[in-house]
């Protein structure tokens, strides 16, 4: 089966051309061809994602992607794509494609409608099924993938014969720019959402921290370089002397003050010893931002000061970090998951990553951890064109009708 898999959630177009083949017990998959379009640069000057422009910027960028990977999936026979000018219409007759896949939400509606609508047309002109697919579903599943050459997936259940696979349940932590929650799952597409934000989520608190240091966007890779930059600047001091695994950086050093004061940067670490798994971001943002208007009070100029600066992100980056590891911690511990899934945007953060790792070492714990491919962690294609053949073999999902269909921008699980 040929697979065509799209996805426009957010600032990002992409589009995968895969060769699949599964049953019950696995699903394979062989990328044939895989297209990216990042708006990042255009977003940049703004600061953040405006959800027109990126409509606009989906609707110039589909027919392109899609005669280029094409062209890539089917060297031999050349597309009558549209070009770059916008001259000619799509592919008129079907290469081979059987089955198309489109990210329906959540994300940015305007968005999400141009990827929707685009599917739709092909999926009548090739008259052929369109399985409309959740975003998250698509980060959980993204670490079973690969982002090129061909990948499995075991799907049967520990147990039922021959080598164990996919140990249930799966506790998957799902944190990006416009999600943070903590899914439960006891077999394949089967999630209990069993904690969320309750107003920003991880991926946001960062990119809005890095605009008040005047970042550049977007702000969570630049808040990580930073704070490692603290971190390794702190463990090589001589003065101070090397930290030990685990210790705080910021009990080594304060920030002097006027009149002989002196102030540690210290920020909360929000609902993090609540009884439930949800999480909140919103205030230690606005622990930031009082944070930097004390210090201009104090005539300390944190835009100009790399060191200051480097010490609040390093501060920021470890109260986030810290607050979603003990969550997850406690999750595992109630639900006794045999696997942790930790993907979205923020799984590429390599500090989240460590701490993970040491989480489960610290505690013997068994559970396997699984992050995705790096290039995997942001919004692509790939994640979802395995999401739609997984509900395509598992729940026979072929009859879907197409005004079904529809963009919801607050989709749940």
């Amino acid at each position: 089966m040929i697979i065509l898999s799209i996805e426009t959630s957010c600032d990002e177009t992409g589009l995968t051309i895969f060769k699949a083949k599964g049953n019950q017990n696995k699903a394979s998959f062989e990328i044939l061809a895989t297209t990216l379009s990042s708006q990042v640069k255009i977003h940049a000057q703004y600061g953040g994602v405006f959800p027109m422009m990126a409509k606009r910027e989906h609707q110039k960028n589909l027919p392109i992607l899609f005669k280029k990977t094409l062209k890539k999936a089917f060297p031999s026979s050349p597309a009558k794509g549209r070009t770059e000018e916008g001259s000619e219409d799509i592919e008129q007759k079907n290469p081979g494609i059987d089955l198309i896949v489109v990210t329906s939400g959540p994300g940015l509606e305007p968005a999400l409608w141009t990827g929707i609508v685009f599917a739709k047309e092909l999926a009548l002109k090739y008259k052929i099924p369109l399985i409309p697919v959740n975003h998250m579903e698509g980060h959980i599943l993204s670490v079973f993938a690969k982002n090129k050459g061909t990948f499995t997936i075991p799907l049967r259940r520990q147990g039922s014969g021959g080598q164990a696979k996919i140990n249930f349940p799966i506790l998957s932590l799902l944190v990006s720019g416009g999600h943070t929650e903590l899914v439960l799952m006891r077999d394949w597409l089967k999630y209990e959402v069993i904690g969320q934000t309750l107003d920003d989520a991880a991926g946001e608190a960062f990119d809005k921290v890095a605009r008040m240091m005047e970042l550049p966007y977007p702000g969570g890779p630049e808040i990580s370089r930073l704070a490692e930059e603290f971190r390794k600047n702190i463990s090589s001091s001589p003065a101070k002397g090397r930290i030990e695994e685990g210790s705080d950086p910021l009990a080594f050093q304060a920030l002097p003050l006027s009149r002989g004061r002196k102030i540690r940067i210290l920020l909360p670490r929000p609902m993090m010893y609540s009884k439930n798994f949800d999480f909140s971001f919103s205030g230690l943002k606005t622990a930031v931002l009082y944070l930097i208007r004390d210090l201009k009070k104090e005539n300390v100029n944190i835009l100009k000061d790399e060191k200051i600066k480097a010490q609040i992100a390093c501060e920021f980056e470890n109260a986030v970090v810290e607050t979603l590891v003990y969550k997850t911690k406690k999750a595992i511990e109630k639900y006794e998951a045999k696997t942790l899934i930790v993907a979205g945007g923020v799984s590429a953060n390599k500090h989240l990553k460590k701490e993970m790792q040491k989480m489960l070492k610290d505690t013997n714990s068994k559970t396997k951890l699984l992050f995705p491919d790096k290039k995997l962690t942001g919004d692509n294609s790939v994640m979802i064109g395995v999401a739609g053949y997984l509900k395509y073999i598992k729940n026979k999902m072929k009859n879907i009708k197409l005004d079904s269909i529809k963009a919801e921008g607050n989709l749940k699980l």
